[in-house]
């Protein structure tokens, strides 16, 4: 649009005194000054132009109460821009800001603020005083530290801070939303702030390579090395302080994790992030799996930084490949050399080792100075652990007022893992563990029982009193089984309450059974790096459909469900899982392990696997060897509309859609009866990931609905993974009667919605057979969509982050409502 055609709309827009003006997507460089003249107007569309700065006439538009500027090219604000005082949502996502200016405080109207995806370092403290705000959106961003003023946004409902290099608040309590933000920042804001400088080195390795030595020798560089050397059973912590710069101490909590088979797969429990990993291999012997250890640590430990050290015995060398393992690793950070029994090496070693932990990233910030006294205290309590009402009696005694707040910091020590206290049980909800490692030697207390191996796992009740006989456990016994039961370690068979089954000591020889081999369902699961552990948690998750709850071993388990039975293996070495399936409702049987299997492995971060789909040709159908094809690529496959697929053993061309519903979920709804007919009783949410709360609150008022009217909901957090979002909305929308929109600058914004999901979705509400209903989450641009045409929930001119909690909270019971009778209508 040419600056003569600008002033032209503007002229024209003074004489019809408009209140809305549309000027979105004109590729704008440049607004003129007449801009100021439409005195009047009340919404602004200037989003996806190239504007690069405003001018300051910008600041005359006085009854502006909506201001759409995202997508353009801003570096900055005019100071003018705070005149605007009526002005309730600013969207300037998409855009070039460095900085907010402090005057930013005098929008004391504004409601709803846009700033994600800008280059924003900080900022200013005064945001704090726009206590009308309801929406804060800051994604995307070089966000380090949040001022801790943002505790004064007690309205807030929204806040995004993804993709942010954020430091503080730490992340165990940005992960736990918006109220563990606000009460966090609250807390620094209400009184001083102090620094924790503590971290945890985590020492590994295989039995014998010299890990204890290590860890007593970093404690005292005076210990002397034992002839007669223990081998770590389990877990032990000792602690090893130093003195900083600032003359602060450090205290570094050294964990010693013994290397023997039977503790790796309980110690994934423990390796834990944003800690300094060690590990020590012994060189005479050459038996330390370092792909094993290294893939370990980087699956658990979030790219915690990790030091090789090779404790050279007897002066015994060996290379290993740094640039290799460097080059797959990229926490791998050096190797260092040792004899520890003659301490060469030994200086080195510390002086690393105190360079690496004390650059953690949670090292040294601020927390509420209440946060550092309790811990303190905590630190000092030579109890192994504690009631909760003793914890929070400590809390109060040194500054605590409020219950949320103790709570809080008893979850962000769990999640360090300086104590232990598991909140979602209502059990252990009641003990605060101060001493971890006291329910650890529990647990392994039990896994190294002799009678509990002899038994091959199985251990009654009353065993317990023998094996936890010393003081410091009797009071405790049924808190400690509930422990062992919440890391996935034991299972109560369910035919004999008060019998248990240890799956890690199970035999490792598969008992006898017939199998029917025709007409199986098979799938495989193929890892690049198997962690320990993966089956046995399957066994536990899955005990209560065990056959005859007796077969069942070390690797492999037989299941009996839906009148059908399945065959589980894990074939570590080969680092696979085959799962085959004969029966009735054999699908449904492997929809469920297959969720179950993706559940455990959704808990490891970066595990990378593939699923293998056998092929149903004439040659491989009934075969226990058929070719296997990726289901990715079958997906792939299908999504580029190719029909058919290449059998590589019988060269047949196999249908790509009949190999995945031979044995993949095809709806949803996981566990519906396969033969039921397909229902439109769905309702199917489109939403931009941006605005997941009001996904959330939209699920939660719809819950009742769902539970009384038996109705799905289906949103994009149902896809599998791996699965392809194209097929996946298909299926959804065929069993879908209503589509809800939720509408927002960022959903109008979002290229994806647009070009994939907003298309079949019109397309099935053009066919008659899907009704469109649309929610105002806030301000926007609809009425220049298609979406204008369908019925909006809502007043588009009372967007929900425009409305008090009240309002809100009667808005959403309308709005369910109205999706009700559409969906029964």
């Amino acid at each position: 649009m040419t600056n003569e055609e600008l002033l032209q709309i503007i002229e024209q827009a003074v004489r019809d005194n408009v209140t809305t003006l549309y000027l979105s997507g004109k590729d704008l460089k440049k607004l003129p000054s007449e801009i100021g003249q439409l005195t009047n107007l009340q919404t602004l569309y200037l989003y996806s132009n190239q504007l690069s700065s405003l001018p300051s006439e910008i600041g005359q538009l006085t009854n502006l109460q909506t201001l759409y500027l995202y997508s353009n090219q801003l570096s900055s604000l005019p100071s003018e821009i705070v005149q605007l005082t009526n002005l309730q949502s600013l969207y300037l996502s998409y855009n070039q800001l460095s900085s907010l200016p402090p005057e930013i405080v005098q929008l004391t109207n504004l409601r709803t603020l846009y700033l994600s995806y800008n280059q924003l370092s900080s900022l200013p403290p005064e945001i704090g005083q726009l206590t009308n705000l309801l929406s804060l959106n800051l994604n995307n961003n070089q966000l380090s530290s949040l001022p801790p003023e943002i505790g004064q946004l007690t309205n807030l409902r929204t806040l995004d801070l993804n993709n942010n290099p954020l430091k503080s608040p730490p992340p165990e309590i940005i992960t736990k939303g918006l109220k563990a933000i606000l009460d966090f920042c609250r807390q620094q804001l209400e009184q001083e702030t102090d620094r924790l400088y503590e971290a945890k080195l985590i020492i590994v390795g295989e039995g014998g390579a010299g890990k204890t030595t290590l860890a007593k020798k970093i404690q005292d560089n005076k210990y002397t090395l034992q002839q007669d050397e223990n081998t770590t059973e389990g877990i032990d912590v000792i602690q090893w302080k130093f003195l900083l710069d600032n003359n602060r101490e450090f205290q570094v909590n050294i964990w010693d994790f013994g290397g023997q088979e039977i503790y790796h797969a309980t110690h994934q429990f423990f390796l834990t992030k944003r800690s300094l990993y060690a590990l020590v291999a012994d060189t005479r012997k050459e038996d330390t799996d370092f792909y094993y250890w290294l893939n370990a640590v980087e699956l658990l430990s979030g790219n915690s930084p990790l030091l090789i050290v090779k404790n050279e015995k007897q002066e015994r060398k060996r290379e290993i490949d740094e640039r290799e393992l460097r080059r797959e690793f990229t926490n791998f950070k050096e190797t260092l050399t040792t004899n520890l029994a003659t301490d060469r090496g030994l200086p080195e070693i510390l002086n690393k080792i105190k360079h690496y932990i004390t650059n953690l990233p949670h090292v040294g910030i601020e927390l509420p100075k209440t946060w550092v006294k309790v811990r303190e205290a905590l630190e000092g309590d030579s109890r192994e652990y504690i009631s909760l009402e003793e914890y929070m009696n400590i809390c109060q005694k040194h500054g605590f007022t409020k219950q949320e707040d103790k709570l809080q910091l008893s979850g962000y020590l769990h999640d360090l893992g300086v104590c232990l206290h598991f909140q979602d049980d209502d059990f252990l909800i009641k003990t605060v563990i101060l001493k971890p490692t006291w329910g650890t030697d529990a647990v392994y207390k039990v896994l190294d029982n002799p009678q509990v191996i002899e038994k091959l796992g199985k251990f009654e009740r009353n065993d317990l009193a023998n094996i936890w006989h010393e003081d410091k456990y009797a009071d405790m016994r049924p808190e400690l089984l509930r422990l062992m039961m919440k890391f996935k370690l034991s299972y109560e068979i369910p035919s004999r309450p008060g019998t248990y089954i240890a799956p890690q000591l199970l035999s490792v020889n598969q008992p006898d059974f017939n199998w029917d081999e025709s007409n199986n369902l098979i799938l495989r699961y193929k890892y690049d790096f198997m962690p320990k552990g993966i089956l046995t948690r399957f066994i536990v998750e899955m005990h209560s459909d065990i056959e005859q709850q007796t077969l069942v071993w070390k690797t492999g388990v037989v299941l009996a469900k839906y009148e059908s039975r399945a065959e589980v293996i894990e074939y570590y070495n080969q680092r696979e899982i085959q799962v085959r399936v004969a029966g009735k409702r054999k699908k449904e049987l492997l929809v469920v392990i297959n969720n179950e299997l993706e559940k455990i492995h959704k808990s490891y971060e970066r595990l990378q696997y593939q699923t293998l789909v056998p092929c149903n040709c004439k040659s491989c159908n009934d075969s226990q060897n058929p070719y296997f094809y990726n289901r990715d690529v079958l997906y792939k496959f299908r999504d580029n509309n190719r029909y058919q697929i290449q059998c590589q053993d019988s060269s047949d061309m196999v249908d790509v859609q009949r190999l995945i519903d031979d044995v993949l979920p095809t709806s949803p709804n996981l566990e519906k009866s396969m033969s039921e007919p397909v229902t439109r009783n769905q309702v199917f949410i489109s939403y931009s990931h941006q605005d997941q709360e009001w996904l959330t609150k939209l699920q939660k008022h719809l819950k009742p609905m769902i539970r009384n009217q038996k109705l799905l909901v289906w949103d994009d957090t149902k896809i599998q993974p791996g699965a392809k979002w194209r097929e996946e909305i298909k299926n959804a929308l065929a069993a879908a009667k209503v589509a809800v929109l939720l509408v927002s600058p960022d959903f109008l914004a979002s290229d994806f919605i647009a070009d994939n999901e907003l298309p079949p979705l019109l397309d099935a509400a053009e066919a008659k057979g899907l009704t469109i209903i649309w929610i105002p989450l806030s301000s926007s641009g609809y009425d220049e969509t298609e979406i204008e045409k369908y019925q909006s929930a809502h007043p588009p001119n009372q967007p929900l982050d425009s409305l008090n909690s009240a309002q809100e909270n009667k808005a959403w019971v309308d709005i369910c409502k109205k999706i009700k009778a559409a969906i029964l209508g």
